[in-house]
């Protein structure tokens, strides 16, 4: 049946045709007649399968032929779980509705969120947003929610998984209950069945194939390798098989950061995507892997249901994943629109009983094959890890040791010999500058004795000019000799006190240790010091100096 007979309007058709599609898929066949009529769905289906259309194209219908206008209003919402899987909704929105006049936006973490706001003010038809976001827009009040007419929760399977359902019923607490709600998801478990009865009104169910198996053109392999030798036998299938595009699942973030590091040595153009990227790098990794600049992509769990990129002709899963569902969507990222793929998984001892859960679930029973041409017992290269290590390790970290310590014990000794030859010094420095301090104090106490005898003097000469009857110009004379006298005299007693003060600090040297620390603690009181300073001019500082050089003392 062809996309015109569908119910769809005339613009949708012909953007579906310039997309290069012609004619629909099982699922998109069954859900699209009864989206159009406004009936609430339950779409399950297997990843690869079409889904996405099937919600994005009775939504842009209904748009088409119900216009509104009053501007762009928010009358579509699409929640998706991942950031990958928002943008690649909106590309479909946006190439299945080239010849509508309809704005949509993907709005997600990771990205400005100045440039988001702007775009909600300006109004948007549909936006396609991720949980968290949506709510910080919510809070923000710079989205409108009121007025969405049709809601579609992506693949709610994942939502749970990942820990959005909260988030989701806040969202839905926003919207107006009279809407039409599309349900889409991989797999029905029993808290999709109970979200279900919540948030829908008798609602359609349609499940294309068995949720526990994988598509049927995907041809699956499991090749038995060791941890060590994973890597190797990665580097042997990629340069001896014909891969055009090669989508590796690791199980950790460092994991495929270090594959895609390996690859990338080894010649291989390849590229790491996982949560830890920006949403910036995330992309540019994307466009790159989609327009063949990158032959190998290394991906997380994460990205195995927001990567929709059409002709990946392999998917390896380089660690086997813990849990069975995850295996079926990393491998539905191959064989999709009908194509055939191929699934290569690596199987080391410790995830054998990875195996057996895959088994079960999918109810079919895998040979654990040897990859053929592949040296098993080759020393992995790709590996710089051991159990042991190398016997000469263990020597140069031995003599390192010893080294280290001889050095140390030298060190320590040539310390010791400096710490014995300072302190000689010091002790013979201090006993010298002691004897030269009290021989230069012993010659200045002569001189003070011969200044104390010119200060009688002067005073004696100053008494007998007060009391003589001499003429103006002898008085004149008197007077300026006075003042040289005068001046010479100051000078004198500022000698006096400053020979005397030396003198006493000689006698204190002389002392025993004891009596020094006595004195200390007498002279401790700094306010009784400095206010008998004050009394005498320029002499705080000096006393200060003198205070602290016998405390160093």
């Amino acid at each position: 049946m062809p996309f015109s007979k569908l119910g769809l309007a005339d613009q949708l058709v012909q953007g579906i045709l310039a997309t290069g599609y012609s004619a629909p898929t099982a699922i998109q066949s069954q859900a699209i007649p009864l989206a159009v009529s406004g009936r609430d769905l339950i779409g399950i289906a297997q990843t690869g399968t079409g889904k996405t259309a099937a919600f994005v194209l009775p939504m842009l219908n209904h748009f088409l032929k119900h216009p509104r206008h009053k501007g762009h209003q928010t009358r579509g919402l699409v929640l998706t779980p991942t950031r990958e899987l928002a943008q690649q909704v909106e590309e479909f929105i946006t190439g299945y509705g080239r010849f509508a006049q309809l704005q949509s936006l993907a709005v997600f973490g990771g990205v400005s969120m100045e440039n988001q706001i702007k775009k909600l003010r300006r109004g948007v038809d549909i936006v396609v947003a991720t949980p968290g976001r949506l709510l910080d827009h919510i809070n923000r009040r710079t989205v409108d929610l009121s007025h969405v007419e049709i809601f579609v929760l992506d693949e709610a399977d994942r939502m749970f998984d990942m820990g959005f359902i909260n988030d989701v019923k806040k969202i839905i607490s926003r919207i107006p209950a009279k809407r039409q709600t599309l349900l889409f998801s991989a797999t029905m478990s029993s808290e999709v069945k109970s979200l279900v009865a919540s948030i829908q009104t008798n609602p359609e169910l349609i499940e294309i194939g068995e949720q526990r198996k994988p598509v049927e053109t995907v041809e699956q392999v499991f090749y038995s390798a060791s941890q060590e030798t994973k890597l190797d036998l990665l580097f042997h299938i990629l340069r001896n098989e014909d891969l055009d595009s090669v989508l590796v699942f690791s199980r950790t973030k460092h994991g495929a950061d270090k594959i895609s590091h390996k690859l990338e040595r080894a010649g291989i153009k390849s590229v790491a995507i996982h949560s830890n990227r920006t949403q910036a790098q995330r992309q540019r990794a994307l466009a790159g892997f989609k327009q063949g600049h990158f032959k190998v992509m290394v991906a997380t769990d994460i990205a195995a249901r927001g990567i929709d990129v059409e002709g990946i002709s392999h998917v390896i899963n380089y660690d086997t994943p813990t849990f069975a569902e995850d295996y079926i969507h990393r491998i539905g990222r191959t064989g999709r629109a009908s194509l055939t793929g191929d699934a290569i998984t690596f199987v080391s001892n410790q995830e054998h009983k990875y195996l057996k859960s895959i088994e079960r679930y999918t109810g079919k029973r895998f040979e654990l094959k040897r990859y053929e041409g592949f040296d098993y017992s080759k020393k992995p290269i790709a590996s710089n890890k051991s159990n042991e290590p190398h016997p000469a390790l263990h020597e140069n970290r031995d003599g390192g040791r010893r080294r280290r310590n001889d050095r140390r014990k030298a060190d320590h000794h040539d310390s010791s010999r400096r710490e014995g030859r300072n302190k000689s010094r010091s002790d013979f420095s201090g006993k010298r500058h002691q004897k030269e301090d009290h021989g230069r104090y012993s010659k200045k106490s002569h001189q003070q004795e011969r200044n104390n005898e010119h200060i009688k003097s002067s005073d004696r000469f100053e008494q007998n000019r007060s009391h003589s009857g001499r003429t103006h110009n002898k008085h004149h004379d008197s007077k300026s000799k006075d003042n040289r006298q005068s001046g010479f005299t100051s000078r004198n007693r500022h000698e006096n006190d400053r020979y005397g003060s030396r003198k006493e600090e000689s006698d204190k040297f002389s002392k025993k240790p004891h009596n020094i620390a006595r004195q200390k603690n007498e002279e401790t009181d700094w306010r009784t010091l400095i206010a008998s300073m004050e009394e005498e001019r320029g002499g705080l500082k000096k006393k200060l100096k003198r205070l602290f050089i016998r405390d160093k003392v």
